[in-house]
């Protein structure tokens, strides 16, 4: 068997940056930021077959009952999410909206405070603790994205971008997402600019190492340091010759919405607003272009 150059799969072709035609944002920029707010719910007693994220095991992991991952995403609906609200109302900032099924129909109150906004939806499966993975059939995997994608509409209509819990995804999400109408997803970091699979869904560069849990929590970066990573991302895309790349920032409630970290959060969002070298939009808008 002949293995394409870079790849052990064939979800897409592989491509380096240099084998890539130049290319802008519409109004000109190189950089693109969008903001990915994320609305979860979690539950305290998960169904048995569901699978959780291994690297949340130990503070942020209390067993089955699970009353330690539901208190703190119950804060972050609760509490942080209101005062991030008001961060993105003072600095006049869009933002995409992560939101899983069960955080959409226990909290209408922040569906309502996120839609008025103008704030765009991205589907994030039904719940926090059921992770998508390959002990999933194709069936249950088809079954889990329609009931997501159908539930959210009902309540948030718009969402045509996809959020896997965790990153969790398998060999034939992309596919799947695609035929479930889909045009884009936030689940593979391998880039800096949006590319298609095979399916045709678009993937557009997630956070990443911008995404607060996986910095703050997992990685245990000091929060002190946040604005400091933001902004020289940003200063290295902006001063290399290629254009077209995006940069995300994840936003998690429980994690940036505490008291302590606001002010981080902050002095980041206020510089970022600050500057007219890039565009501020939103994931979507970012796809559409593609």
């Amino acid at each position: 068997m002949t293995i394409p150059p870079g790849m052990d799969h064939d979800i897409h072709d592989y491509s380096a940056q240099p084998w890539r035609h130049e290319r802008a944002w519409r109004g000109g920029q190189k950089l693109a930021v969008y903001l990915l707010l994320h609305i979860e719910h979690t539950e305290i007693l998960p169904p048995a077959d569901s699978h959780r994220d291994p690297r949340f095991r130990g503070a942020f992991f209390s067993g089955s009952p699970d009353w330690t991952a539901y208190t703190l995403r119950d804060y972050g609906n609760r509490i942080g999410a209101w005062r991030i609200l008001d961060l993105l109302d003072r600095l006049k900032l869009p933002a995409s909206v992560a939101v899983n099924l069960m955080a959409a129909q226990r909290h209408p109150e922040l569906v309502s405070a996120c839609r008025d906004r103008g704030f765009e939806p991205v589907a994030h499966g039904v719940s926090a603790s059921r992770m998508p993975t390959s002990r999933l059939t194709e069936a249950e995997e088809r079954a889990a994205i329609r009931e997501a994608r159908d539930g959210l509409a009902a309540i948030w209509p718009g969402a045509t971008g996809w959020l896997g819990q965790d990153h969790g995804a398998t060999a034939r999400t992309t596919r799947l997402l695609a035929e479930a109408g889909f045009a884009y997803g936030l689940d593979w970091a391998n880039d800096e600019e949006p590319y298609r699979h095979a399916s045709g869904l678009v993937a557009m560069p997630p956070p990443g190492e911008w995404d607060d849990v996986q910095t703050l929590v997992l990685r245990r970066v000091p929060v002190l340091r946040w604005p400091g990573l933001v902004r020289d991302a940003v200063d290295r895309l902006v001063a290399e010759p290629r254009g077209g790349r995006a940069l995300g920032i994840g936003i998690h409630p429980w994690v940036m919405g505490a008291p302590h970290r606001i002010r981080y959060l902050a002095e980041s969002l206020e510089w970022l607003a600050a500057r007219d070298d890039i565009a501020i939009t939103t994931a979507g808008a970012l796809a559409a272009e593609c």
